[in-house]
């Protein structure tokens, strides 16, 4: 099979995101000429500026596998991957890291081989679905056991700055992180509840950056917010109302 036209969705995609985050750059720049103190671009760190290509890398990752037959966008979010767990090293987020490099990278690659292999039968296991509902109380209790097993850690165990002290910054950061790794797992599988955990997480990531004043994440996490629910919707729409499962009570009935 010619893959040529996956690929080209790929580099089309980032050029998309380029546009878009030199425009939302560029926006920010405007802002902060007509009002200094806001400090919206952080130029002089290091981390803020590892973390401008992985967020536009990041951007054309979700862009492409908003089409649920388009594995390459993976091999965009293993380069993401990589340059986020650079840039949570260099903030000492190192729960965060540790996710990145040693979990959402095979995760990745997994997915690139689960769905590099829909032709093999029929493609009928690889149509996106909602998790039934065993898989779903499981999927919801993991995401507690993820978050409150953060939040002990943060609490005992990593740095006390003060922000990292406050219980309800906390509890967002242990939600990023467990919405997050359910969202990359549950894609490996094709499954739609993948780009609920995104949702999630685009939420917690505004929650936790207005607590800790940071303007700038509020604005990427609230375009992330957009780009994830539009993924989103497009894989709503291409689950069969036979996949739907626990949302069909959400969901309207497609003839």
């Amino acid at each position: 099979m010619n893959n040529t036209h996956l690929w080209r969705a790929l580099g089309r995609n980032f050029i998309i995101s380029i546009i878009l985050f030199g425009a939302l750059l560029g926006v920010l720049w405007v802002v902060e000429m007509f009002f200094p103190s806001l400090t919206l671009l952080k130029w002089h760190d290091p981390a803020w500026v590892v973390g401008i290509p992985a967020s536009i890398i990041g951007v054309a990752y979700i862009l492409t596998v908003r089409d649920p037959h388009n594995y390459t966008g993976f091999y965009a979010g293993i380069v993401m991957s990589v340059l986020l767990g650079i840039q949570f090293v260099l903030q000492g987020a190192y729960d965060s890291a540790f996710l990145f490099f040693l979990v959402f990278i095979p995760f990745q690659m997994m997915s690139i081989y689960k769905w590099s292999r829909n032709k093999d039968d029929g493609g009928a296991s690889f149509e996106p679905k909602f998790l039934d509902t065993p898989r779903l109380i499981m999927s919801i209790a993991m995401l507690v056991f993820i978050t409150l097993g953060d939040y002990v850690l943060a609490t005992f165990a990593l740095r006390h700055d003060g922000l990292t002290d406050q219980i309800a910054i906390k509890i967002l950061n242990g939600l990023l992180i467990s919405s997050s790794f359910l969202a990359n797992y549950w894609l490996i599988y094709r499954k739609t509840d993948s780009w609920v955990y995104w949702f999630i997480y685009s939420i917690a990531g505004i929650g936790l950056f207005i607590l800790i004043g940071n303007a700038f994440s509020v604005v990427l996490f609230t375009f992330f917010l957009v780009i994830n629910s539009t993924a989103g919707i497009a894989w709503i729409k291409a689950t069969k109302p036979e996949n739907l499962y626990w949302a069909k009570i959400f969901v309207k009935n497609k003839d």
